[in-house]
């Protein structure tokens, strides 16, 4: 009976500490993915913004006016020429042509007062609203884009020197803040291999009684690291899977907030995102894996109770 009592106790607390390590394992790969996951989503987030700057600030630098300013006199239909002459380059974005009739109109809503019956008559100009591509705003291309359009004998003047200033900040800031984001990424790459080599070699340092007893049965570091590679492989995955849905939430709803910039209609830009975040989840646990596995090889039977 006393057999059969021990036999029973036995059995029990084996089957509760087998459940307790399954649990325990468990635990840990969910501890591990859920790591990679945030590190990975902070770090696309990142890479988002660095991808994306360009866009971002030629939106801003395309709502800068270039106004084209015509003599009095000038026939309705050699602007129009003009405008399509124009419209035909590939630095044009938008024109949009305002008489001075038109322009009139607005400056008197804006005024409060009919300045052309004041006067006498109307003083403004037919002018051409431009607005240039991104790419080409900047103060050398303005310059050489006012003495072609200038050589026209119908343009008076072409005018952009309330933005001067605006160009020339935005110019020397964009450099900066690409500069600092590419340092910021670059350093948060590191963070993350760290991060993540952290969790892994955590996760593995509870096998390493089960490593050493197959090194001591003559399994080779091949045949030992193999499935600890595969599931490096798979929880990498996961956590970039689950990464790369949280970052794709975030930007359908950024796009939504934002549609002008189409955040979600660039299909290459997206894929080099998603694509770079699953390479780097897999690269940095496999690579740990590699690394944590090669430290646990070369403990000796004294050291693993450390």
């Amino acid at each position: 009976m006393s057999i059969f009592f021990t036999f029973t106790k036995n059995f029990f607390v084996s089957d509760f500490f087998e459940k307790y390590q399954k649990r325990r394992i468990i635990s840990a790969n969910i501890s591990v993915v859920i790591s990679i996951a945030i590190v990975l989503f902070l770090l696309g987030a990142l890479g988002f913004f660095l991808l994306n700057s360009k866009k971002i600030t030629n939106r801003f630098k395309e709502k800068i006016t270039v106004t084209v300013f015509f003599k009095d006199h000038t026939k309705l239909s050699e602007i129009k020429q003009f405008e399509k002459k124009i419209k035909l380059s590939p630095q044009i974005k938008h024109t949009k042509f305002i008489s001075k009739k038109e322009a009139a109109e607005q400056l008197q809503k804006d005024i409060g007062e009919d300045f052309v019956k004041f006067l006498g008559y109307n003083p403004l100009q037919d002018n051409l609203e431009v607005n240039l591509k991104g790419d080409y705003v900047n103060l050398h291309k303005l310059d050489s884009i006012k003495q072609i359009w200038e050589q026209h004998e119908f343009v008076s003047e072409v005018n952009y020197e309330y933005y001067k200033p605006l160009i020339k900040g935005l110019n020397r800031n964009i450099k900066k803040l690409s500069f600092w984001i590419l340092i910021i990424n670059s350093a948060f790459l590191v963070l993350v291999f760290l991060l993540i080599n952290s969790a892994i070699r955590l996760s593995l340092y509870n096998k390493r009684f089960a490593i050493k007893t197959m090194q001591l049965v003559g399994a080779t570091r091949g045949f030992i690291r193999r499935p600890f590679l595969i599931k490096a492989f798979w929880l990498g995955f996961a956590g970039a899977l689950i990464a790369s849905a949280g970052l794709y939430i975030a930007l359908y709803y950024l796009d939504n907030y934002f549609p002008e910039f189409h955040f979600l209609s660039d299909y290459k830009l997206l894929v080099i995102l998603f694509g770079g975040l699953f390479a780097t989840g897999i690269f940095i646990t496999l690579v740990s894996t590699f690394l944590a596995t090669r430290r646990l090889f070369n403990l000796n039977t004294e050291q693993l109770h450390y």
